[in-house]
Formats: C-alpha cells, structure tokens, sequence
C-alpha cells in the first residue's frame, strides 16, 4: 500500500492539512495517509484550534509520498538560514525517490532546503515575484495550478492542491478512479486554465501621473476602437513620448494594458449577466466573438464560456444556499 505522510507545520492551513486525507483517502485500499508534526506534538494552525497528530517526523523516513500544506509562515524561508533546523533534519530523512508534494506557498520550505534549484514549480501568484527574488535559481510558473516535475510536485492556492492531489491520483490509477473521487467529493475532476483567471486586478486609481487621466478615460470607451494615436492625442503626447511615459507608469506598453482591461471587463461582463458571448466581445472592444475567444484563450487559459461556468454569481448564490440548508458531506 503506497503511505502518504502530511508533515503539519505550525500555523497551517486546515483545509490544505485534510486535502490529502478527503483524496487519497477515499481511494480505499490503495492509498495510507497519515499525518505527523516534527516532533509529534499538537500544532497550531492558522486558525483559532490546534490539531493533534499520531506521528513525528520519523515516519517521513518510510512514505512514498510526502505533502506539506501550506501555512503564512512559510513565506519568511527566504534561504536555508531561515529554514528551521528540525524541520531541515526532517526533510533530509525522506529517502531518495520518495514522491515530495507541496500545497501552496510550502513551496517555500522546499526552496530553502534546496531542492528546487533548477527545476520548475509553482506557488501562489500573490507571492510569485517574492518568491523570484529569492529564488532565482527556481524555474518559477505562476501561472498555472500545479507542476509535475515527477518526484517533486507543488501547486498554486489552497484548492490548487486539490487538483494536485486528483492529478497524483489520476496518475497512479487511471482517470476513472479519479473521476469517480472527484465526485464522491463533489468538485470537479479537473480545472482547465491556469492561476490566471483567479488573479484579482483592481481598477487602477487616479494619480497625478501624467497618463492616468487618459487611463481613466480609456476604461470608460473600451468598447470602442482605441489605437495608440488615440491614446496619445488624448494625452496631447506624441506616440514616442507617451509611450515611454505610459511604460514608466505602468510598467507596460499601452496596448498590453489596454488589452488586460478588455479581459477584465469581459470577465465582468460573463460573471454578471446572460450577454450573448457576440454582445460580451463588443462591449469590451474585441469586435468579434472569435477575437474574444482567441485573447482569452491567450490570457486566461480557458474559453469565454467555460469561464461563465464557473463564475457566475447566480451559481455561486446557489451554492452557497445549499451549503447553508443542511448538512452536506464534506468535500
């Protein structure tokens, strides 16, 4: 039977300690998954309770797999020095070929103790670019839900590591043994896109810089054709001297920009109405509803209407009164 060990750190993440227990463990019969503290002590997680364990680090020494959920504290491993020695001693027990799975910014802990220089993996896109500082040497993918490196796997946001987990899982058993989890537990078998569709933009602010004004302007006319010379006779600029001036502001090139602002805007448009996908591309100045589908494609990693599926309001509205009209089992 293959064991999964979870190592729970202090100030863990609840949900992401269970991810591995609710998949693997409904895989009856394939899969033991236990759970262990470095010294088998009762942890303190990130909210107001603490857990008890069975184990302590020892066990790390016989698993085939070993996860390590997420905790806020992570985000301050900014090189071995900072990696605490138990945890240091820990990690170097797992034996060589042991499959090593991190759960959101506990890509940090395997940063520390080395063992991601060179290869690629993910974290949580709010830590992406302190994360880069740190670890240059990391080949850092912020953009999607998990990386599979083969024996070192590591995912984006907390139910990332779902997904990751299913993954693992549909790596191990085939698709249908995955399937069949993922509706056991009442979520889907797979996500298509990456972290990019979940990355929150807000609305850039005024300021006294010298383009906000024709910013401001640009967000209320996107449905309409705005090319550069647009922009930059708003602006009274030349192209040349708006162009250097908007890149300095905003550290990007105008048409970029303008681009990420028409995706927004759709994103608003399919999240809030029944618009026609056709109506969705005028609105936010895509023209057409292929143009629509290929940018947003590109941008978001999914389609227009498979975005609309999973973030409209009404649905989620739904959801959420189910979840309060009873006792539904976890998932």
């Amino acid at each position: 039977m293959h064991r999964v060990a979870v190592l729970a750190l202090d100030g863990v993440v609840p949900f992401e300690l269970s991810l591995a227990a609710r998949i693997f463990g409904t895989a009856e019969g394939l899969y033991e998954v236990i759970t262990c503290s470095l010294d088998g002590a009762p942890v303190a997680t990130g909210a107001d309770y603490s857990v008890v364990v069975a184990h302590d680090a020892s066990v790390l020494a016989e698993a085939d797999t070993v996860v390590v959920p997420g905790s806020e504290a992570h985000a301050a491993f900014t090189g071995p020095h900072a990696l605490p020695e138990p945890l240091a001693i820990a990690l170097g027990t797992i034996r060589p070929g042991s499959r090593l799975v991190t759960i959101c910014i506990a890509t940090y802990v395997l940063a520390a103790a080395g063992l991601l220089d060179g290869r690629p993996a993910t974290t949580h896109w709010r830590h992406a670019a302190h994360f880069r500082r740190h670890y240059p040497r990391v080949r850092l993918d912020p953009g999607v839900l998990f990386v599979d490196d083969g024996d070192v796997l590591t995912s984006a946001g907390a139910a990332a590591g779902l997904d990751l987990c299913l993954h693992m899982l549909r790596r191990d058993h085939g698709s249908d043994l995955a399937n069949q989890v993922a509706r056991r537990c009442v979520v889907p078998p797979w996500r298509d896109g990456g972290q990019a569709q979940y990355v929150e933009r807000p609305l850039p602010t005024s300021s006294d810089a010298s383009v906000a004004a024709t910013r401001e302007w640009a967000m209320r006319h996107l449905g309409e054709p705005l090319s550069l010379v647009t922009l930059a006779d708003h602006a009274r600029m030349s192209l040349r001297t708006f162009t250097r001036r908007f890149r300095a502001e905003t550290g990007t090139s105008p048409g970029r920009w303008l681009l990420q602002q028409r995706l927004d805007l759709a994103r608003t448009l399919l999240e809030a109405g029944d618009l026609p996908v056709d109506r969705v591309a005028t609105r936010s100045g895509f023209g057409t509803a292929a143009s629509l589908r290929r940018h947003f494609a590109a941008g978001i990693g999914v389609s227009p209407v498979a975005y609309r599926r999973t973030f409209r309001r009404e649905a989620a509205v739904a959801v959420s009164t189910e979840c309060f009209s009873g006792n539904p089992e976890p998932g």
